[in-house]
This record gives structure tokens, C-alpha cells and sequence, in this order.
């Protein structure tokens, strides 16, 4: 931390150079440092000064291709991922730069945030598009290829065919869209995903849906919120029609209606917050705990998608089903370090009997009921 913030940035230069690196080592050659051998160097402020102001005057210029990064524009036709960039805002999802003014981006992104900001209010308000036509709504194919067309022009399908699937001509956007999409969003995004693909276990006819992740963890203007939505609307005129179905003696109902229930019940369960479908906070007191499915953006997706990642029975013996349809590769192990002394009436899981350990705990099943006892104490 500078004494005087205004040397922040040459600071930082300075320590991020390779210069910094070469006179520490003219004091200290040994593998570990210390602290105070790291201030020992001397610091030419007016050079790094100047050093500095060249970096400020780059990020005015800034932009980039990439969707994972802070600065990307948001345009799928200038994306190095342009069919993962318009599934996303199909759903609704918005990067910073067409949100935040203060951003510096060059005058060409700058252009291409305004053209996208002109298709604001085309997408999804629900944040929720089914793979099924439910409830009078284009299935998810229909509305990819309507924003494809839109954004990417007449010839996203040779592009697609040639990015996506190369020589192979047995896939086509629906079949992606089913088998592939979430496994290359979870990749790309580095295991935090934010579009959400649910699905009841059925690959080819069963019900599948795409939710934005930051949609679902709010509520919406009507009665339900957006996860009793996808529960209480979408879901449960696919059973209706299943059942229908059924009644008819239509092949292969039968199952799917046995799979959508079984899906209905799973996702009840994280409305009600029941464990092992439950939301836990560590660094949150008892009382602050989630009742429910009522997560917090800011807790982070590691946190909030534990409940969608329970698994249940087998297919084929083959592997554990769950509500996504792949699991990301994210774990809730101990974490490093100690957490500070916390009482034991609100944070239990820092405690071993009257032994406070302060053990970075992230797999822990709350019972709903001893939330809920806890708060009205």
C-alpha cells in the first residue's frame, strides 16, 4: 500500500517488471525472500511515473474478443466464441462494458456495444427458454436460430457447421444445443457457469430447459419466482402432456412422465431447501442462513449451484444423473487458512464439540427447520 496513492500505479509497474524481479535478486539470490528485502530496492518514481501513464493511455484503446474477459464488447458476430455469446444473450445475459459507462474500450468496441445495446429487450425475459414448445413459446432451436440469423446473418449455419462439428454431418443446433452446449459453456467459462441447462435425465426426448443463472436467483414481478416459474409453468404442462400421453398408450411416455416427476420432485426440494438440496454459506451466521432457495449473487456460483449438483441413481449403471446436465468441476473441500473466533451459537461449524478450529468448512447440510427455529429465537 503507497503512502501516497497518486504513486500507486508506477508502483505497480515497477513491481510487475522485470526489473523489480532482477534488483531483488542483487539482494537476496535464496528461493524465499523476505518482506523486508522486497522494500529494499531503490524506486525510480519519475521513470515508473512515465511507464505508468503509457498503460493508462493503452487501456483507452482497449478491446477485446474475448467473452470470459472484463472488457469483451458483448457482439456474438466479433466474438471468438459467437455461438456461446448468443445462447447467452438469448437468455438475457449483458457483459459489464453495456452496463458500465466508465469503462475505457476503443472506439470500434465502443461502436459494437452501442449496435448491441439497439437489441436490448429481444431476448428472453423469463431467462427461461425450454427445449420442448411449452406454453405457446418457440422451443429453444427456434429462438437460437431467430438471434443466429439476427446477429451472425444467413450464413451462421456454415459456420457453425464448420466451428462446432467440422466433417461430422450427424450433429445439427438442436442436438448441440442438447449434448454439447453445456459442457463447452462450463469449459469456457472456467467452471462458473452462469446459463444453466436442466434437464430430467432423458437425452434425446425428454425435458430440457436453459436458465440464466443470475435470472433464476431472483425474483420476477409475477407470483412465482423464477425457479417456481420453470416448476410450476413450464414443467408442469410438460407432465400434463406426458400424462395425456400416457392415457393414449403414446410410446415412450410413460417414461418421460416417470422422469419429469422425479425432476419436479428435485427441484421442490431446493424451493424448499431441504438437504442435501440446500444452500450453505460459510462465512453467513445461522440466522443469515438461505431459507430455501433464496441465493445471493454475490455468495458466488461455487456456492449457489451445490443444490442442482446432487446426483440421484444411475444410467445404465453408467453414471450418477443429476439435475444439470453435466456437472462443472467444482468440489466444496476445506478451504486453506482459519477463520477467526466466531460464536458457536451462530457458526457451529467452526466448532468440535467446546473446541473452537475455525476449519474452512464448505460441504455442510443445514436442516430448514433449525433455520428457521433459529430465527425466530
Amino acid at each position: 500500500i503507497p503512502r501516497d496513492q497518486d504513486d500507486f500505479l508506477a508502483i505497480w509497474e515497477y513491481c510487475a517488471s522485470e526489473s523489480y524481479n532482477t534488483e531483488v535478486r542483487k539482494l537476496n539470490r535464496k528461493l524465499s525472500v523476505t518482506n523486508s528485502t522486497l522494500a529494499k530496492v531503490p524506486f525510480n518514481k519519475a521513470k515508473w511515473n512515465r511507464v505508468a501513464l503509457k498503460q493508462v493511455d493503452a487501456t483507452i484503446d482497449a478491446e477485446t474478443d474475448d467473452p470470459t474477459q472484463w472488457l469483451f464488447h458483448g457482439h456474438p458476430k466479433y466474438s471468438s466464441a459467437p455461438f456461446q455469446v448468443s445462447v447467452a444473450r438469448m437468455l438475457g445475459y449483458r457483459w459489464p462494458a453495456e452496463t458500465d459507462s466508465s469503462l475505457k474500450l476503443s472506439d470500434h468496441a465502443s461502436q459494437l456495444v452501442d449496435e448491441i445495446k439497439a437489441t436490448h429487450g429481444c431476448e428472453v425475459t423469463s431467462g427461461i427458454v425450454c427445449f420442448p414448445s411449452l406454453c405457446g413459446e418457440p422451443s429453444a432451436p427456434e429462438r437460437l436460430s431467430t438471434f443466429l440469423n439476427r446477429f451472425l446473418g444467413d450464413s451462421w449455419r456454415f459456420e457453425f457447421e464448420e466451428s462446432i462439428f467440422g466433417d461430422d454431418d450427424r450433429f445439427d443446433l438442436e442436438t448441440w444445443l442438447r449434448s454439447d452446449f453445456f459442457s463447452q459453456h462450463c469449459k469456457l467459462f472456467h467452471h462458473r457457469p452462469f446459463i444453466w441447462h436442466i434437464w430430467d435425465g432423458l437425452e434425446r426426448d425428454g425435458f430440457h430447459a436453459l436458465v440464466n443463472y443470475h435470472r433464476l436467483a431472483q425474483s420476477t414481478d409475477q407470483k412465482y419466482s423464477t425457479l417456481e416459474l420453470l416448476l410450476k409453468k413450464y414443467l408442469s404442462e410438460w407432465i400434463h402432456i406426458q400424462e395425456f400421453g400416457v392415457s393414449q398408450g403414446d410410446h415412450g411416455a410413460e417414461k418421460r412422465l416417470d422422469a419429469a416427476i422425479r425432476l419436479k420432485i428435485r427441484l421442490q426440494e431446493i424451493l424448499d431447501g431441504n438437504p442435501p438440496y440446500d444452500i450453505f454459506v460459510r462465512w453467513k451466521s445461522l440466522i443469515n442462513q438461505p431459507q430455501g432457495w433464496q441465493p445471493d449473487l454475490n455468495d458466488g456460483t461455487r456456492v449457489n449451484i451445490r443444490p442442482f449438483m446432487q446426483t440421484e441413481g444411475s444410467d445404465n449403471g453408467r453414471k450418477q444423473l443429476g439435475i444439470l446436465r453435466v456437472n462443472p468441476s467444482i468440489n466444496w473441500s476445506i478451504d486453506r487458512g482459519k477463520e477467526p473466533m466466531r460464536s458457536k451459537e451462530q457458526f457451529p461449524w467452526f466448532w468440535s464439540e467446546d473446541s473452537f478450529t475455525g476449519t474452512r468448512v464448505n460441504d455442510i447440510h443445514i436442516a430448514a427447520i433449525s433455520k428457521a427455529r433459529e430465527t425466530c429465537q
